[in-house]
């Protein structure tokens, strides 16, 4: 049987729940809620706030102590998870994120044409002006006009892999979804260990 409070422990709990401290994390869990759902892309400024009280997906894991073979990466984009395979033997796991909607990422099946431990986007990064403030964020020069006095800064694309014409595997911000133009975004320290064991002409499956 459901027991009914009596009106004064309601008031009580009530009276519990309204406190100031309980109405501001109440309050700033439905404010970020309400910012993932609206927003695909979260702007560089927010990015570290938002990590520090917001749910994060373990980067993943590296183990290939005594496994051998050709090295191999397949990426399950509805997972959002990139494997890495020496031989038949899985030695690494990592959280990624894909392209958002729009911008999909292509399943299919690739290789790693080239490599860039230190690579720049031709395409996408800031307009900023001459003393370094943006001035607008997160441009495709393809489609964003340029303002007066302003010059294109390209977004940080580390331990980048290209694997089929501008799309690539590169460190990134990693939230648990789909966020990129179409790269596919691995955390820091995970896009290292890929690299550096994925050397060009790397087998590459980007499945759904």
């Amino acid at each position: 049987m459901f027991r009914i409070a009596p009106p004064n422990e309601l008031r009580v709990s009530i009276r519990h729940f309204m406190r100031p401290g309980r109405l501001i994390r109440f309050a700033s869990v439905g404010a970020i809620a309400v910012l993932l759902c609206s927003c695909e892309e979260l702007p560089q400024q927010i990015q570290q706030p938002l990590a520090a009280i917001m749910p994060r997906p373990e980067p993943g894991w590296w183990n290939d102590e005594g496994a051998s073979g050709s090295p191999r990466i397949v990426v399950h984009l509805a997972e959002q998870k990139a494997y890495f395979y020496k031989g038949k033997h899985l030695v690494g796991e990592s959280t990624v994120s894909t392209g958002k909607k729009g911008f999909s990422t292509p399943p299919g099946h690739y290789s790693i044409v080239s490599k860039d431990k230190n690579h720049f986007s031709s395409e996408f990064g800031d307009y900023v002006d001459s003393e370094g403030n943006i001035v607008v964020q997160n441009i495709d020069v393809r489609k964003d006009r340029q303002p007066r006095g302003a010059h294109f800064d390209p977004a940080k694309m580390p331990y980048c892999m290209h694997f089929n014409g501008g799309y690539a595997m590169h460190q990134g911000y990693v939230p648990p979804y789909a966020a990129s133009h179409g790269c596919i975004r691995v955390p820091e320290g995970m896009a290292e260990r890929f690299y550096n064991n994925a050397p060009v002409g790397t087998p590459m499956t980007v499945k759904e």
